[in-house]
């Protein structure tokens, strides 16, 4: 039977999420898009939207496990804002990530999380790759003719894809029971 797997690529104005279908070493796609709240809104609105929107994408969806993509903490001065601006930002995508936590929660889901780096390397080989980069091998890796977007929808299937070859490096590390 096949497994659901929900990548979700939090934010707090736009989440990502993208749906693949696994079943042995095949993967294919199901659908991908974003979950959207108004910046105009407080921080604690847009949660609660974004919280609304990805409770309807997996009751719609029934996903079996859901991938979350971790905040990322940028080391030393951005030029940005500084580090302060990074990371008050990283906090916020972090609580966008534990808003995906408690709605996989709220319907039984198990939830698994990778760095932003983890997710680069298992799509791409490398983890440093651009968003570009990323978007190009989700497009090629499950046989799409074009990259999935917005960004943070492929971004979303990146996470599903990592999520789906670390389980299958675990099941071939774990040992048989005989």
């Amino acid at each position: 039977m096949p497994e659901r797997i929900l990548g979700v690529d939090p934010g707090t104005i736009r989440m990502g999420y993208g749906l693949l279908e696994a079943q042995g070493a095949d993967a294919a796609y199901v659908t991908c898009g974003v979950v959207t709240a108004s910046a105009s809104l407080t921080l604690a609105q847009r949660l609660w939207r974004l919280h609304l929107g990805l409770l309807e994408v997996v009751e719609r969806e029934k996903p079996a496990v859901m991938a979350i993509e971790e905040a990322f903490v940028p080391e030393g001065r951005s030029a940005w804002g500084g580090q302060r601006s990074s990371v008050r930002s990283a906090m916020a995508v972090g609580q966008a990530g534990a808003v995906a936590m408690m709605t996989a929660a709220a319907r039984g889901i198990p939830t698994f999380k990778y760095s932003p780096a983890q997710v680069k390397s298992a799509v791409s080989e490398y983890g440093r790759s651009s968003k570009e980069q990323v978007q190009e091998m989700v497009r090629i890796t499950l046989g799409l003719a074009k990259a999935p977007s917005p960004s943070d929808a492929a971004d979303a299937l990146a996470v599903a894809l990592c999520h789906l070859q670390q389980t299958r490096l675990d099941a071939l590390i774990t040992p048989r029971k005989v």
